[in-house]
């Protein structure tokens, strides 16, 4: 027998309360006896029938499982990729200590709300790179998180239709998942030298993978450092500004039916980006087969509650008048 709550301190507990006061009810009797006439034998069917109805309180309190069988349990699960953007742009300080530093402690956050799931990382600037496949190890993520930097691609711009088109091509090497299982995260400020992406987006929605944009930054922007200085634009010799330029990221996000969030120091949506992933429907990631018991404490349960009735309904005369 198998026992849903092997912690017996309660049934215990209960159990000495009960011995304690039917002690003092037997002792109540044995001062009776002294005066009157007490039906030794009635007494003890008495006592019998009130200690098998409370013994059997306490088998139901327990749990009692008895047989088992087998259950098929299925594991559901979501892809999601991460397309991170690593342009010199998010060096920028516009949000401390740094748009990248700021991006990679709130992902390494968010992953954890997903332990279920299987997360890739997709660097980017002016071409893409699988930094971590779709993966369910944390360990993994958490390590790849730790270390993101700029000098991981090249920087010869930022072209935003580089990571959807990869996430899109891994996605399609992924026959057994769902469409509507599968999501993108799309991280940048914004800026975007690439070519148009309107025929990437068109097919992501064909295919129900929506893009969840979270743009990093603010409109007033910052100095770009580099070294121990500054990145300077050589048109100008005046240092670079980089301000978030949501509109693209606007734009991604609702063409695939997706949402854009953001990031900044007066602007914390990365709660809300959890929130839009988790309600994406999951599909069935695998299934496997467990043995399990059932509960039957409503038997020892109604025997209880039978016996209890009959010791209300039919009281044994105990004294003899």
């Amino acid at each position: 027998m198998i026992w849903a709550y092997p912690d017996a301190r309660l049934i215990y507990i209960l159990a000495i309360v009960f011995g304690f006061l039917y002690l003092v009810y037997l002792y109540r009797f044995y001062i009776i006896n002294k005066k009157l006439v007490v039906q030794k034998h009635r007494l003890f069917l008495k006592l019998l029938l009130r200690f098998s109805y409370f013994l059997l309180f306490l088998i139901a309190l327990a749990g009692p499982s008895i047989g088992t069988s087998m259950k098929e349990i299925k594991e559901e699960g979501k892809d999601i990729f991460i397309a991170i953007d690593l342009s010199q742009s998010m060096n920028a300080t516009d949000i401390g200590p740094s748009r990248i530093q700021r991006i990679k402690y709130e992902l390494k956050n968010l992953v954890k709300n997903f332990t279920g799931d299987r997360i890739g990382l997709i660097i980017f600037s002016s071409e893409a790179f699988i930094q971590c496949p779709l993966t369910f190890d944390q360990n993994v993520l958490q390590l790849h998180l730790d270390g993101l930097n700029t000098a991981l691609v090249p920087n010869q711009g930022t072209d935003i239709s580089a990571p959807l088109n990869m996430a899109l091509n891994k996605f399609d090497l992924e026959e057994s998942a769902e469409a509507n299982s599968k999501s993108i995260v799309l991280i940048s400020d914004g800026e975007d030298f690439g070519e148009d992406f309107q025929d990437i987006t068109s097919q992501l929605s064909d295919k129900g993978i929506k893009v969840f944009s979270l743009g990093v930054g603010t409109s007033q922007g910052s100095n770009i450092p580099k070294g121990s200085g500054k990145i300077i634009d050589p048109d100008t010799n005046l240092p670079v500004i980089s301000r978030l330029e949501s509109g693209n990221l606007k734009l991604i996000a609702s063409q695939t039916n997706g949402s854009y969030f953001e990031l900044s120091d007066e602007l914390q949506e990365i709660p809300d980006l959890i929130a839009a992933l988790e309600r994406q429907e999951a599909t069935v990631t695998g299934s496997r087969m467990v043995e399990a018991s059932a509960n039957k404490y409503f038997y020892f349960l109604l025997i209880a509650l039978g016996l209890a009735l009959l010791d209300l309904m039919l009281p044994f005369k105990t004294i003899k008048l």
